[in-house]
């Protein structure tokens, strides 16, 4: 080998002769170079070092990160976390529904349109214009015939099996589950969705790379012509503000990178995205991207993915996107926080029309179809994570899943969960509670705000000051009363700020307890069980306090009780102090009145209220005086439990969640059933129903009817620290909490505070088809229902025109007529000792409505009905004598003592819940 090089010769130069004026001409000498030359020599080990060495590095680089690409890819790439599925949408016979509301919530449930079996394994349908026939799949949660169902003037005409001309024409036909959500992943709280590439539409895809990647299809994952652009800007502007990465190069940083701006970063990430182009095909790649890719956040949880970036903002498939939703979400992979459509609207709607010009530029829209997609306004789905997401109620599924399967099987198993939560109905719930939640803190700040007067003589002025405190929490637990089905939950006012479930927090309950002191007494008619002294009066028939036989219609004493409870006194006071004499039962419990509810536990025995309400399932309750007014705890949840006991004629279920696991094949994993439980009578569970309809429709709970809901409910307000309201209709049982978390007394009424949440939320329930059908209650047999007249409370005839209307058990209601009724009406041991004069019963709310609550109001005690007004009269600012100060003769100063101490267990009584 010879390498020739011309080097100048450096000889000296000839003398020319002077005859010879011009010089010789200058020649180059060739220099001739071998391997043998020493500079030579250098030159090439020097070359062949580096270039060992750069392969060396290189190859120990490519084998390292292909070891890490290879054990990130091995397995399933993405956690494939359990789907969260709601309870089946029923369609009836004339409903007001047409065709394509049916296929959106097939889309949702993940049927696929088109005839072709394989399009979804869960199911698929077709649509004409006047009929929608349903074919489910071998994965469907019924995997029950087809459907044909037919269409005429906006209203479903006929349901049937397809294929089946001799079958019956069906009534109803129940719908596959719709997915709500899925469990989001580990302490990141990650929430995807995964697709494949097919399921993208493509007018997603082109969106993304004419904003992203224009050259995806044809670099090979490193686009070195953009890199260098980039370097020039960088270098111009002197900061790292130019990516220049490619989709395969964004994928490289999101599965293996942090997002830092550096050089070993980014030869890191050309590295990794070369790798991932030798391994996968174009089409697989986009796919990863399309399912890592970060878009924002909502609530509490991180968005990854079109997927679940498609059911965030616009609630649909991501099949179904159009073009104006396609560009926004591709313009919102530069920066989903500051593009955020919720809090940005005006830059999101730049920078998604910046994203259809560049689709413009790259052919894949004209310029009119970009036009029109600009002019579509932003179509977002309701930004509250609670409407759609019903994130507690997903949290509480999956801590009662976690003992059976781990955290490995529910993020990794692509499990579906069947649920009971209504869509509709948490819909309902989450916006009754912003309403609600508005009157609340309007109310709480009223409270809080106060003038103050500042300096003195001249210079004094008055400045007004709002008192700091904590925010109000909320929950709301709904479910079906017959079945125990949770239809609907919330458990704050923002999952985002605080993911504490108030709807299993233990508070203690107040006077929403008190329907289980009344109907242990009540069960006494069924269990023969006698009362702690007396008779019903012989010569009357009217049913006194000290009755052995209990009914609405029993005369309690509502004065000052005075009760020993080891070395404590309790004595529990009334709303303003004011105390009401001898009233029926009905009027007791419609009024909250806490001195006669104590009186009337303590008569039917301490022991026997504690075991009702256990076997009710309220554990945490002892006998003690301080039970009958509510002192223990409870969780929403579990005084929804309770209460069916109530709405579900004396049968108590327990609240279901969830109904049924499988896997990611459709197969049962498990299935679930609420527990039943008989613990009340029918007839006592009718009973009690009917007096808790007095507490709506006149008493503490009028701010229901007042709030305009006027369909037949019962309930019951309760008032502690908290504010409480209980109550069901037919179909429908709602509980409502409102409280602060640092137990602080909340000072709103529950007629104030959660009724008006409560008739928000049903206002919006029997607004619903599947809701809508409200009854009057059913009484089973052996109820007798009489008219009774209010000043005797016997049995009503045309002469006593002023009655009310009372349920009793068979054998138990009063026999003789007002007109038969004698002068004197007092109880037996009234009569014995000559005490007093005879006691008229007072009478119960006017049925009329004439007793009313304002709206907001804490009850009656706020607006005094005539009969409050008489007994204060007679008071005259006297307390009214007691049962004892009565029997022995004191003066009317005689029981005039302060309230004794009380033990810990009653703290809290003496606050008068409502």
């Amino acid at each position: 080998m010879a390498i020739k090089l011309k080097v100048p010769d450096r000889r000296p130069a000839v003398r020319a002769s002077k005859s010879n004026s011009r010089p010789p001409a200058k020649t180059a000498r060739v220099r001739h170079f071998s391997l043998r030359d020493p500079l030579v020599k250098i030159f090439v080990i020097a070359f062949v070092c580096a270039g060992i060495a750069f392969m060396s590095v290189f190859a120990y680089l490519y084998f390292k990160y292909e070891r890490v690409v290879d054990r990130r890819m091995a397995g399933g790439i993405f956690s494939n976390a359990a789907k969260i599925y709601a309870r089946p949408s029923v369609i009836s016979v004339g409903e007001k529904l047409d065709p394509s509301e049916i296929a959106a919530d097939l889309r949702r449930a993940g049927y696929a349109e088109g005839s072709s079996e394989s399009s979804s394994a869960i199911g698929h349908y077709t649509l004409t214009r006047n009929s929608i026939e349903i074919m489910p799949g071998p994965q469907s949660f019924h995997a029950s015939n087809t459907a044909e169902i037919r269409f005429s003037g906006g209203k479903i005409a006929s349901i049937k099996e397809s294929g089946d001309s001799s079958s019956d024409q069906l009534q109803a036909y129940e719908l596959e589950p719709e997915l709500v959500t899925a469990l989001f992943e580990g302490q990141e709280r990650t929430k995807r969705e995964l697709i494949k590439f097919e399921d993208i539409p493509p007018v997603l895809v082109n969106a993304v790379l004419a904003i992203e990647d224009r050259r995806f299809f044809q670099h090979g994952g490193v686009n070195y012509f953009r890199l260098m652009e980039a370097a020039v800007v960088d270098v111009r502007e002197g900061r790292h503000g130019q990516g220049g990465s490619t989709l395969t190069m964004q994928l490289s940083r999101g599965f293996f990178l942090t997002p830092e701006k550096t050089i070993k970063r980014k030869l890191t990430e050309m590295l990794i995205a070369i790798e991932l182009e030798q391994k996968f095909s174009k089409q697989r790649i986009f796919q990863m991207y399309a399912n890592e890719v970060y878009l924002g956040q909502r609530g509490s949880f991180t968005i990854n993915g079109f997927g679940e970036g498609a059911h965030a903002y616009f609630n649909k498939d991501v099949k179904n996107l159009t073009l104006p939703e396609a560009a926004l979400l591709a313009g919102m992979i530069q920066r989903p926080n500051y593009l955020s459509p919720y809090k940005n609207p005006k830059r999101a709607l730049e920078r998604r029309n910046l994203v259809l010009d560049s689709m413009v530029e790259t052919g894949a829209i004209t310029r009119a179809e970009a036009d029109t997609a600009k002019a579509a306004p932003l179509k977002l789905t309701a930004p509250n994570v609670e409407a759609s997401d019903a994130p507690y109620f997903v949290d509480l599924v999956k801590d009662q899943l976690s003992p059976q399967f781990n955290e490995e099987e529910l993020n990794n198993h692509a499990m579906r969960i069947y649920t009971t939560i209504d869509p509709d109905l948490q819909r309902a719930a989450a916006e009754a509670v912003d309403v609600g939640m508005k009157t609340v803190d309007d109310l709480v700040e009223k409270r809080r705000t106060h003038k103050v007067k500042i300096g003195t003589g001249k210079d004094a002025k008055t400045e007004i000051r709002v008192e700091t405190g904590p925010m109000p929490q909320v929950a709301l637990v709904a479910l079906d009363p017959h079945t125990g089905e949770v239809l609907a939950l919330v458990g704050g006012r923002n999952y985002g700020m605080s993911q504490l479930n108030h709807a299993i927090a233990k508070r203690p309950t107040g006077s929403i307890f008190k329907p289980f002191v009344y109907a242990a007494a009540v069960n006494t008619a069924v269990t023969g069980q006698t009362l702690t002294a007396g008779d019903a009066d012989p010569d009357t028939g009217v049913v006194t306090e000290s009755s052995g036989v209990f009914t609405p219609a029993s005369l309690i004493d509502d004065s000052q009780v005075s009760i020993a409870n080891g070395d404590d006194v309790y004595e529990p006071r009334n709303y303003h102090e004011t105390f009401h004499g001898e009233v029926t039962a009905r009027y007791a419990l419609a009024e909250s009145l806490n001195n006669a509810t104590v009186r009337l536990g303590q008569e039917v025995g301490f022991d026997k209220v504690a075991a009702l309400a256990k076997a009710a399932g309220i554990s945490s309750v002892r006998a003690t005086p301080a039970i009958a007014l509510g002192a223990y705890d409870a969780t929403p949840v579990e005084m929804a439990g309770a209460y069916t006991v109530f709405a579900n004629g004396g049968t108590r279920l327990s609240p279901l969640m969830v109904k049924s696991v499988r896997d990611a094949q459709g197969n049962i994993l498990d299935n679930y059933h609420s527990d039943g439980k008989d613990v009340l009578d029918p007839r006592v569970a009718y009973v009690l129903t009917t007096m808790m309809e007095a507490v709506i429709n006149n008493g503490t709970g009028y701010p229901v009817r007042a709030r305009g809901f006027q369909s037949p409910a019962a309930g019951k307000t309760g008032t502690s620290h908290d504010a409480w309201f209980a109550g069901y209709t037919s179909n429908l049982l709602c509980i409502v909490w409102v409280g602060n978390d640092d137990y602080t007394d909340i000072k709103l009424a529950g007629g104030a505070a959660a009724a008006p949440i409560w008739a928000e939320f049903m206002k919006r329930a029997v607004a619903l088809p599947q809701y809508s059908k409200v009854s009057d209650f059913t009484a089973p047999s052996g109820v007798v229902t009489l008219q009774l007249d209010k000043a005797t409370n016997l049995i009503a005839t045309p002469s006593c025109p002023q009655d009310y209307t009372v349920a009793f058990i068979a054998g138990t209601e009063p026999k003789q007529t007002c007109d038969q009724a004698s002068a004197d009406h007092r109880g037996f041991f009234t009569k014995i000792f000559g005490l007093g004069s005879p006691p008229v019963a007072a009478p119960p709310p006017n049925t009329n409505g004439a007793t009313q609550n304002l709206p907001g109001s804490p009850g009656v005690q706020n607006g005094q009905s005539s009969q409050t007004a008489q007994t204060q009269q007679g008071q005259s600012k006297k307390k009214k004598r007691g049962f004892f100060s009565r029997l022995f003769g004191k003066g009317e100063n005689g029981d005039e003592q302060q309230n004794g101490g009380t033990s810990a267990a009653q703290n809290g009584n003496n606050s008068d819940p409502k």
